[in-house]
């Protein structure tokens, strides 16, 4: 872990200086401190929508004040040593509380195994509260960046491992020229080690290139690195996103593991829909 956290400050630090455009400014007479959940921001104020998915790097813009969000996998399968996992509406349920926060609940709706060895599982998992705060960047500015705490509820449900667990998301974005976006995400973790029956240091890092491929389509190639002890998991990640208008983005996509132990594939679709 002590090389790969340097080399993710070096590519933050680099992906600033060479900017080649930058996004446009807000319009600071519109001052949007004052709305919250229930004073809602007006529609001709709002930002553009900045889905979390379908990629693994978060997005550092937050939903507006007194606005909701649901992003969800409608269908997700996963499949690892000949085992394979499908999810039905893995769903992110978002609502603004400021203009810099909002806050989420994470929660899987119906999964089930099929596991190589063993018997089938099946039913609801735990549930994830996050709460975004975006610290620059969210109305305008070349740059973005948000500090993003979870926890991680157990349910006692088939797919919960009955601990509590949590961490630390630190999601940053820039646009670069010609229409593509760069994102990078440090994530660090206190996850339940179920052999050694005990809570370990895990630190996720991802970089993600997002492409305008049209004003309405969108693709996305991504890198993700999960550190736990000894055991490192690498994985690839691409997809596309079709926005249906303002509110509404569809999305798919595929990623692969890139070496032993990583999981070896997954397909995934779904949606993001503003309110």
């Amino acid at each position: 872990m002590s090389f790969r956290i340097p080399l993710f400050l070096l590519l933050l630090s680099f992906s600033s200086s060479v900017i080649a455009q930058q996004v446009p400014v807000a319009d600071v007479s519109n001052d949007k401190s004052q709305y919250d959940l229930f004073n809602p921001t007006p529609s001709e104020l709002m930002r553009e929508l900045s889905p979390d998915r379908p990629d693994a790097t978060e997005s550092p813009l937050t939903v507006d004040a007194g606005h909701f969000v649901i992003e969800a996998s409608i269908f997700d399968w996963r499949r690892n040593d000949g085992s394979q996992t499908h999810t039905l509406m893995s769903t992110n349920f978002k609502i603004g509380l400021s203009n810099n926060t909002d806050l989420q609940f994470v929660f899987d709706t119906y999964s089930w195994e099929d596991p190589k060895v063993g018997n089938d599982v099946e039913g609801f998992g735990d549930v994830q509260l996050r709460l975004k705060y975006n610290l620059w960047g969210n109305d305008g500015g070349d740059s973005a960046l948000a500090l993003f705490p979870f926890v991680k509820i157990p349910t006692s449900a088939q797919f919960s491992n009955d601990e509590w667990e949590g961490g630390l998301i630190i999601p940053y974005a820039t646009e670069l020229s010609g229409g593509i976006g760069l994102g990078l995400m440090a994530e660090f973790d206190v996850v339940y080690d179920a052999v050694g029956k005990d809570h370990d240091f895990e630190f996720l890092h991802s970089a993600v290139l997002g492409f305008d491929l049209s004003e309405r389509f969108g693709s996305f190639v991504e890198y993700v690195g999960i550190e736990s002890g000894s055991s490192y998991k690498a994985f690839g990640a691409g997809g596309f996103t079709y926005s249906v208008h303002d509110d509404l983005v569809l999305d798919l996509g595929t990623q692969v593991g890139l070496n032993d132990t990583a999981e070896d594939f997954g397909l995934f679709f779904g949606f993001t829909r503003r309110w």
